[in-house]
Order: C-alpha cells, then structure tokens, then sequence
C-alpha cells in the first residue's frame, strides 16, 4: 500500500448527525477536513475493527449499532448497515480478535456484545444483553481476551468497576470473582485505558476528578488499587468532572481531561512500576468530553461539548507535556475523536 502522507481522524457530532472525517499531517499536526458524512440518529461512541476496514458507529438518538466500511486509501465511509438496540449505546469497543464488538449503556444498565458477520458489520440478535447497574460508562476487553470491564459511575451509579470473564470463541461473558471491584472512595470510575505493556489499567474517575491505577491479576482478571491522583490544581473547588482516558502509544503519557475547569491533565508513567506523576494541565475548548491521541503519540486533539471547536496539541516526547496549536471549527456536541493510520 502506497505511504500515506497523513493520518485520518474521525470525529461525531452527535447533534449534526454526521461524522467528520479529516486529515492530519504527519509532521505539524495540521488538521484538514475531507468530508462530512451524514449518519441519522445521533452518532456518537466509534470503535475501529482490528483490521482497520470497519468502523463501528452507535447511534444515541436511533438506538442502533451502525457499520461503515473503510476505503483504505481515502479513508471515506460507505454504509454496510444498522442493527437495532434496545437502549441508548454510551461506548463501543471490539475484542481483540475483532470477532465481536461490545458496548455499554449508561441508562440502560447494561453491557451488551454483537458478533461480526462476514462482511465485517454487527449482527443480531445480540449474544449478550447482560443488565449490570445505571451507570455503565465503558467495556473493553484486556490484552489477553480473556476479560473485560465495565465502569459504573457514582452518583447515578453504584461506584464500581464490574469483572467479567470473556469467551472469545462464543462471545459471552461471565461474571468474575468477585463480580466487582468497588472503591472504598467516592470515585465515579467512567472511562479506562489499558497500558500496552504492563499489567496496569488507569480509569478516570468522573466524580472524584482524579486518575486510579489498578493492578491486573493476569490470571485472575481481577483488579487491585495502587494510586489515585487528581487530575485538578490544588485548591481548586469548583464543579469538576472527568471523561475520557487515553495513553500515548508509548506507554509513558497518560492524559484525562476535565470538565468544569477545562482542562487536560497530563502524567508521566514509569516504566516499571506504572505509577503516575502529575506534570500540570493546559487549558482547553469549554467541556472536553471527547479527545485522542495520534498514532504516532506526538499530537492531541480535543472537542468541546459546548464550543464544537477542535484543539491541537503538540505532545512533548521527553516530558509529555502539551503545546497548543490550532484551534478549528467543527460541529455541534463532538461526542468522540478516533485517529488512525490507514497506510499501517
């Protein structure tokens, strides 16, 4: 496949019904658009299949599961088709063999998982419909496949992080032992991300304002606390909440940003340990709920629920710290930001 000058970033904005597709420069960072999809029904929460030919679109408004297949070259999307769901999907993610893909919703207390079909889109009836809590934020399954997740906020929710043991050859999950961790602090674990080499899991915990590090029992799939760190200033007291999570490719930056102060916190990782260092936040779009990281780990992007903006970052690869860039218009309520680079 011919070298590709850029990398694609896919953008919903989930009251526009369409996703934005862009192209961002290898070398600077600069984001241009190439095309607006229109997609009805709310797109929001997008998930790439393992093989980069097919995105996974869940649809809050329509309450369905949509599958785009993936021009390898352009990165333009084309219809394969929509499977309905009996709920409003928050997150989806596939599994490590790309078999299956997984989803959560928040008020329907549930975690769901679609086998994949021939032509690569989400099939039903669903395998799994499993009712967890109000609150579910999240489901990815570990390194190895043989466990997920699934984050339940505070508040609305009852404060945990439910285990689940994964099938890969059917596709079902079974309750772990125990069935849950559950913190000991008012926390709200909503989002999380696995570290790429290293037995560690980092949630962002959208009540507390804070990033939790777990230990992953690779046998056990069951996981332990080691740290919580604030993702705020000190002396900060006004209304906060955390969103998303994501790690650099490289395992040594980690970034969850704040809504409420607008912000993006960044962190180093040790190596061996995985324990977190706060190294400050940067100032952001109004509410950054959804943002990502390139594949090459060397820029951020971020959109503001009440702006509609995208903000660009360069990431510092010795300190991972961020430098603003530009600042673009996007569309209303950016719902998720995914980058990937077709020519790999």
């Amino acid at each position: 496949m011919r070298q590709s000058t850029g990398f694609h970033m896919y953008v919903s904005y989930q009251d526009d019904d369409k996703i934005s597709i862009y192209r961002v420069d290898r070398g600077s960072g600069e984001v241009a658009l190439q095309e607006d999809v229109a997609i009805e029904g709310g797109p929001a929460p997008m998930a790439l299949s393992r093989d980069k030919q097919v995105l996974h679109v869940g649809l809050r408004g329509s309450q369905q599961l949509s599958s785009y297949r993936v021009d390898p070259r352009t990165g333009a999307l084309t219809h394969i088709r929509a499977v309905p769901l009996q709920g409003e999907p928050v997150y989806v993610s596939t599994d490590r063999t790309g078999r299956y893909v997984l989803s959560a919703y928040y008020y329907q207390s549930t975690a769901g998982v679609h086998a994949v079909g021939r032509d690569g889109a989400a099939t039903v009836p669903p395998i799994e419909w499993r009712m967890t809590a109000h609150g579910a934020h999240a489901i990815q399954t570990d390194r190895s496949n043989r466990f997920a997740f699934v984050p339940h906020i505070a508040n609305r929710g009852p404060n945990a992080i439910f285990q689940f043991r994964f099938d890969e050859s059917t596709g079902r999950l079974t309750p772990n032992a125990p069935d849950r961790h559950s913190p000991t602090e008012y926390l709200g674990p909503r989002a999380f991300v696995f570290h790429p080499t290293l037995d560690t899991v980092y949630f962002s915990d959208e009540q507390n304002g804070s990033v939790t590090g777990y230990t992953l029992d690779p046998a056990a799939g069951t996981l332990t606390p080691f740290q919580t760190i604030s993702t705020l200033p000190e002396g900060y007291d006004e209304p906060n909440t955390c969103s998303q999570i994501h790690m650099a490719p490289s395992g040594r930056f980690l970034y969850a940003p704040n809504r409420g102060h607008n912000s993006v916190a960044s962190f180093t990782v040790d190596p061996g340990s995985g324990r977190l260092t706060a190294t400050g936040r940067v100032a952001t779009e109004p509410v950054p709920r959804a943002f990502n990281v390139d594949p090459s780990g060397n820029f951020l992007y971020v959109g503001g629920l009440d702006s509609g903006r995208l903000a660009a970052y360069r990431i510092d690869q010795g300190s991972g710290a961020l430098t603003p860039l530009e600042t673009y218009e996007g569309g209303r309520r950016p719902m998720w930001v995914l980058l990937t680079d077709l020519s790999a």
